[in-house]
């Protein structure tokens, strides 16, 4: 089976374009889908895993280093653009013009990579050389969502799983020498143990302001404020000299829902629901 998809397949130009198409109506739905928001399912609407595999695939199953540069090229010059044009068409908004931009480089640049990638095809040393730069962008991407997993158990754990059955397979299919096939393989159990080490020794973090002082809430460094349930994080009451005020901090260590309580010197508190994401948060003073 990985045979055939690294290598087995008769590319021709039309599977290219059809297989473009699909992915990027398919990116585009999983991007309007609110039901797969900050899930494994939308992962591939910010970030390179996936792409990254279809990338690979199309140079593993090129016929030449032109071959492969030009599929590599016209594949995501349709996919990466559908992707926005179609939820532009859906939601009447403005996105290709937004965020398309950003785009442009990286698809010029899959014609040379695209042309270079088709040289691991040799089975030569160098080929390593040239699959190294995609596992350590892999292996960012890894670090990313096994983060996210740990702030966020379940979501994006599909993704962190992804990214390691990759790192493991792609030396392990791409090469037939069972040498580069080795040293491939170690390479990308480092970067898996490193990067995972590295996430768990520095677990994640989500720090911000949470609640000021002002016309609804009055409070300072006399108050206390403190949430329901420790295993969400901290907080404390820090003063922002750039607004002139108080505000509640908040480093929160996982999502969840719980509750955090501002009490004043006298012992009057306010309790307030909070909903926590990894990279929001919504709170609802409680009927106190």
């Amino acid at each position: 089976m990985m045979k055939k998809i690294f290598g087995g397949i008769n590319l021709t130009w039309p599977k290219v374009i059809i297989m473009a198409i699909v992915l990027g109506i398919y990116t585009a739905i999983m991007a309007m889908l609110p039901i797969v928001n900050d899930t494994s399912f939308s992962d591939l609407t910010v970030t390179f895993e996936v792409w990254i595999l279809f990338g690979i695939f199309i140079i593993m199953n090129s016929k030449s280093p032109k071959d492969s540069a030009f599929k590599c090229f016209v594949f995501f010059l349709i996919s990466q653009p559908l992707v926005y044009l179609f939820q532009d068409m859906i939601k009447h908004s403005n996105l290709f013009v937004t965020y398309y931009r950003f785009w442009v480089p990286w698809t010029i640049a899959c014609i040379f990579m695209g042309y270079i990638g088709y040289y691991m095809k040799k089975d030569k040393w160098w080929g390593l050389l040239i699959l190294t730069p995609i596992l350590l962008l892999l292996g960012e991407e890894f670090g990313g969502y096994l983060s996210k997993t740990m702030f966020s158990f379940p979501r994006h754990l599909l993704t962190t799983i992804f990214c390691i059955i990759t790192l493991i397979v792609y030396p392990l299919a791409i090469f037939k020498n069972k040498k580069i096939k080795l040293v491939g393989g170690i390479i990308s159990g480092i970067i898996i143990i490193a990067i995972s080490v590295l996430c768990f020794i520095n677990p994640p973090i989500y720090s911000t302001d949470i609640l000021s002082s002002g016309e609804n809430y009055q409070f300072d460094d006399t108050y206390k404020v403190y949430l329901n349930d420790s295993k969400y994080g901290n907080l404390s009451i820090k003063y922002e000299d750039g607004i002139e005020a108080w505000m509640v901090h908040a480093d929160f260590k996982k999502s969840g829902k719980t509750e955090f309580v501002l009490e004043s010197p006298d012992g009057k508190k306010t309790t307030f629901d909070i909903y926590i994401r990894r990279d929001k948060y919504s709170i609802t003073e409680k009927n106190n």
